[in-house]
Parts: C-alpha cells; sequence; structure tokens
C-alpha cells in the first residue's frame, strides 16, 4: 500500500504533480526535502525515500519534472536545463520554504547541480544519485572512454520521429529493457513497470522526455549557453553523491574522476554502494535511507 499522498505545485505558469510524504498544513515548520526524478522514470522513483523521510520529521516532495504530464508541457517546447532550475526554484517559493534539501537522481541529478550553482542561498544540501558533476567531464572521458558506448541513448535520441517509434513500440518495451541494462541484476518490479508505461502513454510525455537530451547538445541558444555556464560551475552547497558499483548508464569510477573537493568547497562526500546499479535508491533502499538522513540531519541548520 502506497504511504504517500498526491498534491500540486505551479510554476512558470506550469502545474506539476507531486507525491508527498504527509499531507501539507498551514505553517509547517519541518525542513523540506525535494526530491527530483530522472529519466526513464517519474515520482515514483523515490516511492521507498518519502515515507522513511517523513517518518523522520522532514516535509518531503517529489514532484513531476516539466513535460513528465501533460500540464506541465510548456507551449515553446523549451527543455534546456535552466527551464527545470527555474521550475525548481518557483517550487521552493511555492512550498513557502526558504531553503530546502535538494535530492535528485538521473537528470534530477543534473539539474541539482545548477540549482546548487545558481542560488546557493536556497539549498541547506545537495544529494546527487547516478550522475557526477560535469565541471570535470573531459578528463573523465579521457580516463574512462568507455563511458561513451555507455551514452549511445543520448545520440539516438536525437533521431526525431524514429527515436519515439522505436522506444514506443510494444508497450515500451525500449524502457524496461533501459531499467535492465543500467541495474544489471535487478528485476523491477512489475508493478513499477506498469505504472511508468502509463507515465509514457500520456500525451506528449515521451516527446518531451527525449527533448531533455535534445537540449542538452543544442549549440546556438540562449538558453543552452545559461546552462553550459552552471553545469560546470563550482558548487558551494555541501554535497553528497551516491553511486552504484554497477552502473550500467553511468561508470561508477566517473566519480573517482570526476568528483573532487576542490569544486564543492562546502564539502563532498561520495558513497558507493555496492552490488546496485543506476537505480541505487530503488535498489538499496534502506541502504540510500540510511546515508541521506545522516546527510539531511547533520546539514539542517545549513551548517
Amino acid at each position: 500500500m502506497d504511504r504517500f499522498y498526491q498534491g500540486s505545485l505551479s510554476a512558470n505558469g506550469l502545474q506539476f504533480t507531486t507525491l508527498e510524504g504527509s499531507r501539507p498544513r498551514p505553517g509547517d515548520p519541518r525542513a523540506v526535502v525535494l526530491c527530483l526524478h530522472g529519466f526513464p522514470d517519474h515520482p515514483r522513483s523515490f516511492r521507498d525515500q518519502i515515507p522513511a523521510l517523513a517518518q523522520a520529521g522532514y516535509r518531503v516532495v517529489a514532484p513531476t519534472l516539466r513535460g513528465y504530464e501533460p500540464s506541465s508541457q510548456p507551449i515553446d517546447d523549451d527543455y534546456h536545463v535552466i527551464r527545470m532550475v527555474e521550475d525548481v526554484l518557483g517550487w521552493i517559493e511555492c512550498l513557502g520554504a526558504l531553503r530546502v534539501h535538494l535530492v535528485g537522481h538521473d537528470w534530477g541529478a543534473v539539474i541539482g547541480y545548477q540549482v546548487a550553482a545558481k542560488a546557493p542561498e536556497r539549498l541547506l544540501s545537495l544529494t546527487t544519485i547516478a550522475v557526477p558533476h560535469l565541471r570535470r567531464l573531459g578528463s573523465g572521458l579521457l580516463k574512462l572512454p568507455g563511458q561513451l558506448r555507455n551514452s549511445w541513448y543520448t545520440l539516438f535520441f536525437q533521431l526525431r520521429g524514429v527515436a519515439e517509434l522505436v522506444v514506443r513500440r510494444d508497450d515500451f518495451a525500449f524502457l524496461e529493457r533501459l531499467w535492465r541494462a543500467w541495474s544489471p541484476g535487478w528485476t523491477p518490479p512489475e508493478e513499477e513497470l506498469r505504472l511508468l508505461r502509463r507515465t509514457f502513454r500520456q500525451p506528449g510525455v515521451l516527446t518531451a522526455a527525449l527533448r531533455y537530451y535534445r537540449a542538452a547538445i543544442d549549440p546556438l541558444s540562449r538558453a543552452a549557453a545559461q546552462s553550459r555556464a552552471l553545469a560546470f560551475a563550482p558548487i558551494t552547497v555541501p554535497t553528497l553523491a551516491i553511486t552504484g558499483e554497477t552502473d550500467g548508464c553511468i561508470d561508477t569510477r566517473l566519480f573517482d574522476e570526476m568528483m573532487r573537493g576542490a569544486d564543492f568547497p562546502r564539502g563532498l562526500k561520495v558513497r558507493r554502494v555496492r552490488g546496485a546499479g543506476h537505480f541505487v535508491h530503488q535498489e538499496r533502499p534502506a541502504e540510500v535511507n540510511a546515508l541521506l538522513l545522516e546527510w539531511l540531519r547533520r546539514h539542517d541548520r545549513g551548517e
């Protein structure tokens, strides 16, 4: 039985549904934990974190990212990361919070780094899962060029129309193959795969999700330039980075090459979870929850 509630947030003229650990109440004094999902995923990615963090005394909110439902698909089809950063800052305002703990997986991690770069004063702490900071991407790829092979899907998703046809075929069997390849040895719950397909069947969701990858290699627009500048900026927020030892999407060894304390002057901790892959927080929820709770409690006062 699900142990969370559905809510909503608004930002930048868009509406976003959320999963929350408790019903919101006026003047809620609890520290907010904002959880950002990745691809191919949705807020249920945090189904094991939401109740655990709520029970520990936090107000936990997991929004549906821009485009992952019809109500949050912008008319201009702008899916540059800077726009998702603006969404997050709008959500923080909507929640009435001065500062929040931000937790992001996959694209949620990419967005999290850029929120921390743009508005560090709005974050108590940052936790990223499965994706390292991009500041040292060049040196990371030189040391581990095999990551380019792992990232084949990024180029494939540039094939407008073709990628949509392939991913949608056989009721989104492609997405299940990604989950299994990125977390080898883990069997995703059948119910979660069913709900994932339901998310991607909604009008416009698949193309919106693929546009994240298309916007990421946009060479010309001002929004792309803003996103790139933030992507390579140092992070002045205490940061916990979690990686799965057997991640088939992002080689865990990249964290050794790309996550350097010099780029995180307020503190960096990297934790590798043995026997887990890309969806580490779903595969090893108890271990990840323990890491999260220790980190959040340490930084509740923004120290």
